[in-house]
């Protein structure tokens, strides 16, 4: 009955194996853990070349001679530095506000990019959006080209 009692108790105080259950616990965990600072990452580096390319595009069509000339390089710009930050152009919009092209006035430029996570394990369902905004007003003192009347 006390060999009995010994071998009951030796293998209660056995670890054998404990460590293969913990990992098995905490692997999955770490991973999503890892996968999900890699996916804010990359949101990040998006989020801001959607505003490096906002920033461009406005700017390119306030000092623009005329309205025409000042949208074809708007999205020229916002398209180069949008590839200059390695953001596919697939997935990359460009909507420009001109606001009547007129001294003083404002012209708005509106950049959205969707992120796919497709590569990433346990993160291949999710897209993230990222926008941004920015508006630059047309120096009052800039000459502009005569509208042929």
């Amino acid at each position: 009955m006390v060999r009995r009692l010994r071998t009951i108790t030796r293998r209660a105080h056995d670890e054998s194996g404990q460590a293969l259950v913990e990992a098995a616990l905490a692997i999955p965990v770490l991973l999503v853990l890892v996968f999900g600072v890699v996916a804010a990452g990359r949101a990040t580096e998006a989020k801001i070349a959607v505003q490096a390319a906002a920033r461009e595009s406005s700017r390119a069509l306030a000092v623009a001679p005329s309205e025409e000339q000042g949208i074809t390089d708007a999205l020229t710009a916002g398209e180069n530095v949008a590839a200059g930050y390695g953001l596919d152009g697939n997935g990359l919009t460009i909507e420009l506000d001109s606001g009547g092209f007129s001294r003083g006035g404002t012209v708005t430029s509106e950049v959205r990019y969707s992120v796919s996570l497709s590569d990433l394990p346990l993160l291949s369902f999710v897209a993230v959006d990222v926008g941004a905004s920015h508006s630059e007003r047309i120096d009052i003192y800039r000459s502009r080209e005569v509208d042929a009347q």
